[in-house]
């Protein structure tokens, strides 16, 4: 039976999903601040550091893939506080990386963890809210990308600049045990998707793709993981090369970096909540298309912008975090809600790997269009903004073909 929530509950639950989705964002956010910093104490090109941000969302896909095969046949809190132990220690083995090598392959480690993981919150969200209020929690979780960027990303660059770049690593590492000690307290067992036969250790022997084929030979399904790797392709061509292109074509001081993160993060903090709420009354899909439309501008500027005052650069920056991570509350709302209820663990794995390989895809591409002149200039970076722009004008067409199953009135 699925756990009925009191408001207080409920709110306990979402606060503590947020707080492991922060471990999560900041893992995977840090490495775009210090990129100038890895580049340098490594000696890696563009290239190679476009491989270091791919490993950790290619590891995530193929992790996505294989977790669509089991993730369904577990009570979700056990299973989610055993990832996001093994999560804590592969970022721990980031922070004590020796070379370009083992960061590589730790990386791609922690990837691994934290794309099932941020699966499983989603999950959860699915399984525990109604639908009436799930772009609001959707708001909430979206606290936590807002919160690593005013809080964590500041304080990880601090570290890193007064000691070495290890410590963001090591700090993640701490904050993981902290909360895995309040996971174990606050979320409630789930285990309503379980049929009897497998709430009791005695399920039949099934093929164990059989849950995944059965979530692709859902039209429905397939249109909304395209949709995922539409909205997801459209940031992640830009996001991994922002500071960089700031350092060397906008003139911005690495030590004036965490400005930038402190002015998006506090400004996504203020919006992310509202817009979920929104979202909910004025429907998910009419506010999606707006942020989404007024996305182009930011897209637009923080790629083609020449030398700059910091002061209008960190404004380009303010509007890309709110608008291109705002419109990301919505469109999970959306993708959340098309899953068969059955099948939504299955189908969220499937959706992270998605999310994953598509930005994976979008870095990958990134590194191959840009490259630094003699001067340190990124050459290039204007091109990425064009890739950028036309995935989310797709994405903008492509969602009116999503069904949200578990809807409850006929606004979307």
């Amino acid at each position: 039976m699925q756990p009925i929530l009191t408001p207080k509950h409920e709110r306990y639950l979402l606060l503590t999903l947020s707080g492991i989705q922060f471990s999560h964002i900041l893992d995977f956010m840090i490495m775009m601040p210090l990129g100038p910093i890895l580049m340098r104490e490594f000696g890696i090109s563009t290239h190679q550091f476009g491989f270091l941000v791919a490993s950790y969302s290619f590891s995530a896909a193929l992790a996505g893939l294989f977790a669509s095969t089991f993730v369904d046949k577990f009570e979700r809190k056990r299973l989610l506080l055993t990832i996001f132990l093994l999560f804590g220690l592969a970022t721990l083995a980031c922070g004590l990386a020796p070379s370009y090598l083992a960061l590589l392959i730790a990386r791609g480690m922690a990837g691994a963890f934290g794309g099932i993981m941020g699966a499983m919150v989603q999950t959860l969200v699915g399984d525990l809210i109604p639908f009436e209020r799930r772009a609001t929690a959707s708001g909430i979780i979206s606290a936590a990308f807002s919160l690593s960027t005013v809080a964590g990303v500041p304080l990880s660059l601090w570290l890193a600049n007064h000691f070495q770049w290890r410590a963001p690593f090591i700090l993640i590492a701490c904050i993981t045990v902290l909360f895995l000690f309040i996971a174990q307290r606050s979320l409630p067992d789930v285990r309503h998707h379980l049929s009897p036969s497998t709430s009791s250790g005695q399920a039949k022997s099934t093929h164990p793709f059989s849950a995944m084929f059965e979530v692709l030979g859902d039209a429905n399904h397939l249109r909304a993981l395209l949709f995922t790797m539409l909205v997801l392709f459209s940031g992640f061509t830009v996001i991994p090369y922002i500071t960089v292109y700031a350092v060397s074509n906008v003139g911005i001081a690495l030590h004036d970096i965490p400005y930038v993160y402190l002015a998006g993060g506090a400004a996504t903090l203020f919006t992310s909540r509202r817009i979920g709420r929104i979202a909910d009354a004025k429907g998910k899909m009419k506010v999606y298309r707006i942020l989404a439309f007024a996305a182009i501008l930011p897209l637009f500027a923080v790629t083609h912008i020449g030398t700059a005052p910091l002061w209008l650069w960190v404004s380009c920056t303010t509007a890309f975090f709110v608008l291109v991570s705002g419109r990301m509350i919505p469109a999970m709302a959306i993708i959340t809600s098309a899953a068969v209820p059955k099948l939504r663990g299955t189908f969220m794995s499937l959706n992270a790997a998605m999310q994953q390989l598509a930005s994976g895809l979008a870095a990958m591409l990134a590194g191959l269009i840009t490259t630094q002149d003699a001067s340190g200039h990124l050459i290039g970076y204007d091109k990425v903004g064009y890739v950028a722009i036309a995935a989310n004008l797709l994405a903008i067409a492509f969602v009116s073909r999503i069904v949200m199953h578990d809807q409850r009135s006929t606004s979307v």
